[in-house]
């Protein structure tokens, strides 16, 4: 990544900490406690802006008539999340762990099975269409595909305005086409663009476009899906850059859901590692990448490409595949492919997010976790 972007990196880091000053040993983690609830008029606003608590979604899988009883894949398993305003938190894992599912479950794309979804102080699952509808202009998302994401039939002045014009948030159609110039302006593409459709743009100018349309209705909050994966790798950092720009710009909160640890390491303040529906180790940026407790987070980090060739690091091979999620293991959830699994424990009980140093804010799910 460019130096200048580490740089913009650093002074975005410096100005969350001076916002958010507590006597805590770390201000950057506040994962424990109960969701904050609405406040009453004239009281401060929460720190955290979106909060998940124990939240989860179970699919029925093998349906039958003759069924007496249904299996479920356990896609997201009690997962508790805080992402404060302004911060980035990224999200780390295996394809196929539950990352994208949890961000859809967040936004309420997709309803879950049991938990808590807090925004801005408010418990947002048990309101309506209709009230979720002030809200769903807060909360945005920027998804994968770029190729599938936009409608190939509308040019792009119609896939960026029609948020606009479904929020009411411009007077006149002049003032609509003005928000929208200015929108492709602020991600880096001609106004000239707004007449052309989907296909006549590269990979990276209609994640562009994307992320356009994800800024028109003035977002707090925007859920990056894995928004580089399916990009040429010398388009990535265009984007990486260009997401941070923005947050520096407007103050918008991210989730960034990627299993490219080098980005996220990159662009987040805060990082969560999930595997099989589970968080199993957060904290810092700095804490989970330097000194990693969890042996998957490890393995992880092992698996990075290290351009030093005499560089010295530990590679940790995992045995066999990832448990399934419809017939998840006893115990840990990684003890089957751990290399520290202790016998008796780690394959019957299930390990709680703890932090194993009081007050670091660095919590990690494991009966056996790395202390050096």
């Amino acid at each position: 990544m460019p130096p200048t972007s580490r740089a913009a990196f650093a002074r975005r880091r410096s100005k969350l900490g001076a916002r958010d000053v507590t006597t805590s040993a770390d201000p950057a983690i506040e994962e424990s406690g109960p969701v904050e609830t609405i406040a009453p008029p004239g009281a401060p606003r929460p720190r955290t802006l979106v909060a998940t608590e124990k939240l989860g979604k179970y699919f029925p899988v093998g349906a039958s008539f003759f069924a007496r009883s249904q299996k479920v894949l356990r896609a997201v398993d009690g997962v508790s999340l805080r992402v404060r305003r302004g911060e980035t938190v990224g999200l780390v894992g295996e394809s196929g762990c539950g990352k994208s599912t949890l961000g859809r479950l967040i936004l309420r794309l997709i309803e879950p099975t049991f938990g808590r979804v807090v925004y801005d102080g408010k418990d947002i699952l048990p309101l309506s269409p209709g009230e979720m509808r002030p809200l769903r202009r807060q909360m945005q998302i920027i998804f994968q595909d770029p190729y599938s994401s936009l409608n190939p039939r509308m040019t792009v002045r119609d896939i960026v305005g029609e948020a606009i014009q479904i929020h009411k948030l411009a007077a006149t159609k002049k003032d609509e086409e003005e928000m929208v110039a200015g929108l492709l302006a602020k991600v880096g593409l001609r106004p000239d663009a707004m007449g052309r459709y989907p296909h006549e743009f590269s990979g990276g100018q209609r994640q562009r476009i994307g992320i356009a349309r994800a800024l028109a209705v003035q977002p707090k909050f925007i859920v990056c899906d894995e928004p580089i994966s399916a990009l040429d790798v010398s388009i990535q950092a265009q984007i990486v850059n260009l997401l941070m720009d923005l947050q520096d710009e407007l103050g918008v909160a991210f989730l960034f859901i990627s299993h490219d640890l080098r980005v996220v390491r990159h662009i987040s303040q805060r990082a969560l590692v999930m595997y099989l529906g589970k968080i199993v180790e957060q904290g810092t940026t700095e804490q989970v990448y330097t000194a990693a407790q969890h042996p998957y987070t490890r393995a992880l980090l092992g698996a990075v490409p290290e351009p030093d060739p005499e560089k010295k690091r530990l590679r940790i091979v995992l045995e066999g595949d990832a448990p399934s999620a419809i017939d998840p293991p006893p115990g840990c959830p990684f003890h089957p492919r751990c290399p520290r699994a202790l016998k008796n424990t780690c394959d019957r009980e299930v390990p709680e997010l703890e932090e194993k140093v009081e007050g670091s804010g660095h919590k990690v799910a494991c009966w056996n976790p790395h202390t050096e």
